[in-house]
Formats: structure tokens, sequence, C-alpha cells
């Protein structure tokens, strides 16, 4: 029998149309268009751009430039080697020597811990307080600087993240609620000494916890921390929500200034503006 020849080209020129148009695709899933900020700062400009993996916190961020709340904050916490800290809106008509840090809004932001999302140089990260849930904080940020790291200091930095992790999980451990409210309400209540009491018998039981699964920094980010740096003892505790794109040179810039003794820059540099593209 004689094969259809037409039949033939058609199905050719099929499974070619198939095997170029399938890759391109792919890539548009996978590629998902992200919000780009601008931040203007006294010290230049930087672009950021959100990921979707964390949408509260993406769309938190997308809601406060919206409303100009970051407009005139400053980057009143810069720590060299580690990084840079703003959005406490009460820093906006702070006078020199006023101690910064507890300013925002009035909620804060369920923690979205994501596994391929780490503190590289450059990225955006919420702050937060020692709220057992490890909720963010609705207004301040931190975007990292960081530093280069070895096998060394990568693996002295995995010890301390299952440390936080360990005292994460005491406090959720029914075990040990006793201690964990009394932690939580010393809060509250801002009882500083009774807070770190309970705090402390946390640190001792959290030493020999293991009812949880360790974290073990994956071979993906150890490369990247290995080679442009960051500060990979945060990872998984604190949620990161974005990286800045362009104008990282801006950070080691910020950082290296001159700061008093709560890490607060002595001339104030300030964010001008935060907007979305």
């Amino acid at each position: 029998m004689k094969p259809n020849i037409q039949f033939l080209s058609f199905l050719l020129l099929l499974i070619l149309f198939t095997c170029k148009e399938a890759p391109s695709t792919q890539k548009e899933q996978n590629d998902e268009q992200r919000t780009k900020i601008e931040m203007v700062t006294d010290f230049g400009t930087m672009h950021i751009e959100l990921y979707n993996e964390t949408p509260k916190h993406r769309d938190n961020f997308i809601n406060l430039a919206k409303n100009k709340t970051l407009d005139s904050v400053l980057f009143h916490r810069v720590i060299n080697s580690f990084m840079i800290q703003g959005g406490d809106t009460d820093s906006k008509y702070a006078k020199p020597g006023d101690t910064l840090g507890n300013g925002g809004l009035d909620y804060t932001v369920d923690a979205e811990f994501h596994p391929d999302l780490f503190h590289k140089k450059g990225v955006l990260a919420s702050a937060r307080d020692n709220n057992p849930e490890r909720a963010s904080s609705s207004t301040q940020f931190y975007i990292v600087q960081g530093k280069v790291q070895n096998d060394s200091l990568l693996k002295v930095n995995q010890t301390r993240i299952n440390s936080w992790l360990a005292e994460y999980y005491v406090k959720k451990d029914s075990t040990y609620k006793n201690i964990a409210d009394a932690l939580d309400n010393a809060i509250q209540q801002d009882n500083w000494e009774t807070y770190n009491l309970y705090n402390d018998s946390i640190k001792s039981i959290a030493q020999t916890y293991s009812n949880y699964k360790k974290y073990t920094i994956p071979k993906s980010h150890r490369i990247v921390y290995k080679s442009i740096g960051g500060t990979p003892h945060l990872d998984q505790n604190y949620t990161v929500f974005g990286e800045v794109v362009k104008g990282l040179e801006i950070i080691d810039s910020i950082a290296a200034v001159k700061t008093n003794n709560l890490d607060r820059p002595v001339k104030d540099i300030r964010i001008i503006s935060v907007k979305v593209l």
C-alpha cells in the first residue's frame, strides 16, 4: 500500500509545530509576570520584583506603595554585611537620636515560607517581632546585603536555622503549651523580664528537641551563597517576598554608612518614594 504523502506531510508539520511551541508555552507558565516596584532613595533608585509565591506579602506591599505609606520613611537600621531595614512609619518625622523600629500599621501579615525562596543578596524580606506565629510586620522590611559564604560558614548557618526551627516547634508542641502561653502573655503585656525567663526555657528544651524535620540548605542555594552571598541563617524563619533586579550597588552604598550604637545611620537615609511600575 502506498503511503499518503499529503497525510505524512501534514503529520510532520504538526510535530514540528508542537515541538516548537511547547517550550515557549511552558516558559510563559513558569515566568508568570511579577509586579515591579520602583524604590527611590537618597542614594539612588532600585527596581524590585515581587514574588508570586508569597501572595499575601506581595499584595500587602503593593497596597503600601499605592497608598504611599512608605514614602519618606528612613532606612532606620543598617548593618554592614547583613542588611538595610526600613518601613517604620514613625521614622518619617523622627528627630536625630530618636529610637526607631516599633512603627507600623495595626496588623500583621501571615508568614509565607517557600522552599525556593532564600536570603541571597538583594532579596526583599519582612521584618517581624518574636510573635509565636512568625507573622510579618505590616510595613517594616529589609533588603539583604550579606556576605559571600563558604562551606564552613554554611554549616554554622544551617545549625542556626535548625535551632530557631526547633524553638518554633517546641512552642507549637502541646507538651509545652503552658510555657508557650506564658511567653505569649509576656509579649502582650510588654513584660520582658518574664519573657526572657520563659524564652530561656524554650531555648533550653529546643537544644535536645527532635520532633520536627530538620532543614538542609539546598545545593542550588549553596551555590548562590558561595558566589554572590547573602544571610542564610534567616532562611525559613523570615518571609522572603521579592528581590532587587536593578540597583544592587545601592544596597552596598547604604550598608557602608556610619551608624550609631543602635545601628541607625548618623545621617538620615530616606526612601523618597515607592511606587508600582
